[in-house]
């Protein structure tokens, strides 16, 4: 997570310091009130936590959405969103922990820019990404920022990332 924080936006700014002038830089930050985070439930959550944990008392949304395993492409069906209020003003932190078919993840990002959110204002924050699903969102949303920890092979014919980890969500709360 600290080295995803790493990828915000970021502005020149000079600090006087005790031994003198340093050439910092100045990153969004909660107390300014111009950032937050959004999970997209479930496994979400499972990032959440260290995001609170770098950032706490940061301003939290979540977006509920699952993949229909009914439909060859595994669509995203949404369900549930409560965001920030003058979340397009803000920088937004969004949390999932896989990117899969990519789905899910552009589903998510539709809804932030259809409440006024600037794709350069997101930051996507993953673990474990499939080639294909980084394609289909860099396509869709080329100036979101994407941050992965892992790139795994691909995807086998159910749609779930090889060699992966089955579905994060499920492991993550034990169901």
């Amino acid at each position: 997570m600290e080295d995803a924080l790493t990828e915000l936006p970021s502005e020149p700014i000079g600090v006087e310091t005790p031994c003198g002038h340093y050439a910092g830089i100045m990153t969004p930050s909660i107390e300014t009130n111009n950032i937050c985070a959004v999970s997209i439930l479930r496994a979400g959550n499972a990032l959440l936590e260290s995001v609170k944990d770098c950032l706490p008392g940061i301003p939290t949304g979540y977006l509920l959405l699952q993949r229909d395993e009914t439909s060859p492409e595994k669509a995203a069906k949404h369900y549930y969103t409560k965001l920030p209020t003058n979340i397009h003003q803000k920088v937004v932190l969004l949390c999932d922990p896989l990117i899969a078919t990519g789905g899910s993840s552009i589903a998510a990002i539709d809804i932030l820019l259809s409440k006024g959110v600037l794709p350069a204002n997101i930051l996507f924050i993953s673990i474990i990404s499939a080639p294909e699903g980084l394609r289909a969102l860099a396509a869709k949303h080329p100036q979101v920022k994407i941050v992965t920890a892992a790139l795994d092979e691909g995807l086998n014919e159910h749609k779930f990332i090889v060699p992966g980890l089955g579905d994060f969500g499920d492991r993550f709360c034990g169901t």
